[in-house]
């Protein structure tokens, strides 16, 4: 993740401004501006590791925000070696430990741990259903069923779990589905006009929820066939059908798959089995900081 890109700087800018960070009236009140401490930033659980490389970044902002000269004295943060995004730590672990001034802390200690909770938890839960399906061709993908103005930073953490990305947005891919058959003729018509009209290098894949709404997208010409709300059972009867076409056609399987389930689709021979929970429900990891006074040499 490039935490210095416009994009993902403007997401942490706004987070910072959306709790008035710089504005912190308790902290001002009550904390003496020239006071330097430590925060040890601390997994409370045992997690998946996403969002770490946004903390300096916050500092830096914050800087850039705040006028007063505390805002801008030096910090560090220092994290072992061995914690990075995308790694797996135990409960207990410190991810990293942060030194600057108090009152920058004390103001930028939810949105921090905001962010580093919910993007740890998206990894975490991602990690979880790719070790479920471990030692089947299958890989886990996500959706576009993102908190808005998150998905980069959802993404990226889908990806630190062990998770693959589906299209980012729309103009990255094409996916008809029900909506676009009965709005746009019927399917094979639908297929057609996709095909004579795309851009370069884009697949035109078809949702399906039949084996008779499979043989229509194999005939018209449907590039990747994505398998929604079948079980496992009518899943692998398609993949028999898929495969005997004398090309290769991409198989997703999506809707209604959990963790309690996903190996036995997995299991079916498909390519790839998208989870919306992975963005949508996943719980925040515990993750805490401590912060305490540094005392003077």
């Amino acid at each position: 993740m490039d935490w210095k890109s416009h994009r993902i700087e403007a997401i942490l800018e706004q987070a910072l401004v959306e709790d008035q960070a710089v504005l912190d009236a308790t902290t001002t009140l009550t904390i003496d501006p020239n006071l330097r401490a430590t925060a040890a930033i601390l997994a409370r659980q045992e997690l998946v590791v996403a969002g770490l490389g946004a903390v300096p970044r916050f500092f830096e902002i914050f800087a850039r925000l705040d006028p007063r000269p505390h805002a801008h004295n030096r910090f560090e943060v220092v994290s072992h070696p061995e914690i990075f995004d995308g790694v797996r730590v135990p409960a207990g672990q410190v991810l990293a430990i942060v030194r600057h001034n108090a009152c920058v802390l004390l103001s930028s200690e939810r949105v921090i741990l905001n962010l580093l909770q919910h993007l740890s938890g998206i990894a975490t839960l991602t990690h979880q259903f790719a070790d479920a399906i471990q030692g089947t061709h299958a890989r886990v993908l996500d959706t576009r069923k993102t908190v808005p103005g998150l998905r980069a930073l959802e993404k990226y953490a889908v990806l630190c779990g062990g998770g693959t990305n589906h299209r980012i947005d729309l103009a990255s891919g094409i996916l008809i589905k029900n909506n676009h058959i009965s709005l746009g003729g019927g399917l094979t018509k639908v297929i057609a006009r996709a095909l004579q009209s795309r851009q370069p290098g884009q697949r035109v894949q078809v949702e399906v929820r039949t084996l008779e709404e499979l043989e229509e997208a194999l005939a018209g010409g449907a590039e990747a066939i994505k398998l929604d709300q079948m079980t496992a059972a009518q899943v692998k009867q398609s993949i028999v059908c898929i495969k005997q076409e004398k090309r290769w056609i991409p198989t997703e399987a999506s809707g209604g798959i959990g963790l309690e389930n996903i190996r036995s689709y997995a299991e079916t021979g498909v390519d790839f089995i998208s989870v919306g929970a992975l963005t949508h429900s996943a719980k925040a990891a515990d993750i805490s900081m401590s912060i305490t006074a540094e005392t003077a040499d």
